[in-house]
């Protein structure tokens, strides 16, 4: 379920970890440029320099001036710690309270993931 109230800079920058945990870019691949990636989200070029530089003031990116932007070493395990950190405290929480309204303990979804 899409988030629709989410800023785009956010929406972008959840893309762009998603392709970093997905191994669609690895630590030392470069990303695509500002202006590629914009073009292929039908995004505001600054609305998507906005996102990388959530990315590079995390330290999960690199800059090399005039090169590109490079997903850093150490990058994949930070960003999965960060994701399940933002998990534990935002998704989760309302998740659990819709499965005890419905009466579904964790277990019993775990045991219906098996079937």
């Amino acid at each position: 379920m899409a988030d629709n109230s989410k800023p785009v800079y956010l929406k972008l920058r959840d893309i762009i970890a998603a392709s970093i945990l997905d191994g669609v870019y690895a630590e030392g691949d470069m990303l695509p440029s500002v202006r590629a990636f914009a073009a292929e989200q039908q995004a505001n070029p600054l609305t998507v320099s906005k996102a990388y530089q959530m990315f590079q003031d995390q330290g999960l990116v690199e800059v090399q001036r005039g090169v590109g932007m490079y997903v850093a070493p150490g990058a994949v395990d930070k960003l999965r710690a960060m994701e399940r950190e933002d998990f534990l405290q935002h998704v989760w929480p309302p998740v659990l309270r819709q499965m005890r309204r419905i009466g579904l303990s964790p277990a019993a979804l775990l045991d219906e993931e098996k079937a």
